[in-house]
């Protein structure tokens, strides 16, 4: 399965041990993990204030680990925060099946052209249908 990851769960794994570290690690070793450079770089420099050198080893440690894509764009905009529409552009040019993130723009949209938005927790009922 193709999933992707949106940037807030990828730094929730990285800052505390829970639903989104679990996700992330079962993702890395069951599934291909996709996204693209302005939501690996602009979103962890713009909204999570990472320095410039802590944004390039956080990218490097993730590239690893991902399929990187270049977004498509979107138009006319989807999301009512346009700037999540990066997120959508990326799931869709990778084909994702799922993309998981906690935020609210984007899971009222609860899917996007076929492609599922979950929450972490979500994910796992996507996963293993019946749990």
């Amino acid at each position: 399965m193709r999933v992707l990851l949106d940037t807030n769960v990828l730094i929730a794994a990285f800052i505390a041990r829970g639903t989104c570290c679990d996700l992330l690690e079962y993702c890395v070793r069951n599934h291909t993990l996709v996204t693209s450079k302005p939501l690996l770089e602009e979103k962890l420099a713009g909204k999570f204030g990472y320095t410039r050198q802590e944004t390039r080893e956080v990218v490097s440690l993730l590239q690893g680990k991902m399929e990187v894509v270049a977004p498509a764009q979107l138009n006319p905009p989807v999301c009512r925060d346009p700037d999540d529409d990066v997120v959508l552009g990326t799931a869709l040019a990778s084909a994702c099946d799922c993309t998981v993130t906690g935020d609210k723009d984007l899971l009222v949209l609860e899917r996007f052209r076929e492609i599922p938005i979950l929450m972490p927790a979500g994910f796992w009922r996507h996963e293993k249908p019946g749990m």
